[in-house]
């Protein structure tokens, strides 16, 4: 199984964070494919910069998945990762660009936030969200709603001081990180407690033992959600929601982008032939 895990922010360090937990989740047999943004910002916080991320995580997968009219291969195929991916991982709380992106290829796109919501869900009744700033609190509401499972947040807990950099969240705050989760717990009445984004991947493994309630890492739900997801081999949307955007006249888009658009509308077409 071969998974693109994706960080839909700039950071560098952030993806090291991420390539470190996923390696570590990741079942023997799964390869991974780690990948940054190419544009964006730093770290995402508000609902105009995960649509910014959007656009960019779609273009990490369009390179991947796209084919030629021809059928050959995606645009800048020639590299050694080239062989076909099996699944996708959107690694950034709040899934950005989810879940359109689930329109974009046959694969099954998997965020962290869905997969750590459907982890907490299995575990307990209540969770609450440990996050790193007052900012982003709003933005991880919508997305808790957007998943049906609004009444069964206790609390959305967060740091509410400046941050030193993106890649040293955790070295800077855990025990802050730790406080929050105890009173959500105490508090709140959580049931399961998870630690949001990709700047906290890897704690929860750190604080193993520390929070009376189960703990869930959103990059380690992720890869192990996704395959899982993966291995079910339930089959492409073809219908529905999720099916392929309808063809129509479009310009501007990138070179991978318009193949993959194109690759999923045919497919599309000759289910229904």
């Amino acid at each position: 199984m071969k998974l693109l895990v994706i960080n839909p922010n700039i950071s560098d360090d952030v993806t090291a964070l991420i390539e470190s937990e996923a390696l570590r989740s990741a079942s023997p047999d799964t390869e991974l494919v780690v990948r940054t943004a190419a544009h964006g910002v730093e770290y995402i916080e508000t609902r105009f910069e995960s649509l910014i991320a959007a656009g960019a995580v779609a273009e990490v997968i369009a390179e991947y998945t796209a084919e030629t009219s021809d059928g050959g291969p995606s645009v800048g195929a020639d590299r050694i990762d080239a062989a076909p991916i099996d699944g996708v991982v959107v690694a950034a709380f709040g899934d950005p660009g989810m879940p359109a992106l689930k329109e974009l290829t046959d694969v099954p796109v998997i965020g962290i936030t869905e997969a750590a919501l459907c982890a907490a869900a299995l575990q307990g009744h209540r969770f609450s969200i440990i996050a790193i700033s007052d900012r982003i609190r709003p933005w991880y509401l919508d997305c808790v709603e957007r998943f049906g499972l609004g009444g069964r947040l206790a609390s959305i807990r967060s740091i509410n001081e400046a941050l030193n950099g993106i890649g040293s969240v955790q070295q800077d705050f855990k025990e802050t990180l730790l406080a929050l989760s105890r009173q959500a717990v105490a508090e709140d009445g959580a049931d399961v407690v998870i630690l949001a984004g990709a700047p906290l991947a890897g704690l929860a493994r750190e604080l193993s033992g520390q929070i009376p309630v189960p703990v869930v890492d959103g990059i380690s739900a992720g890869i192990r959600m996704a395959e899982a997801v993966v291995g079910l081999q339930s089959g492409p949307h073809r219908a529905g929601a999720f099916a392929p955007p309808p063809v129509k006249a479009r310009k501007g888009l990138s070179e991978n982008l318009d193949a993959a658009l194109a690759a999923a509308q045919t497919e599309r077409t000759a289910s229904k032939n």
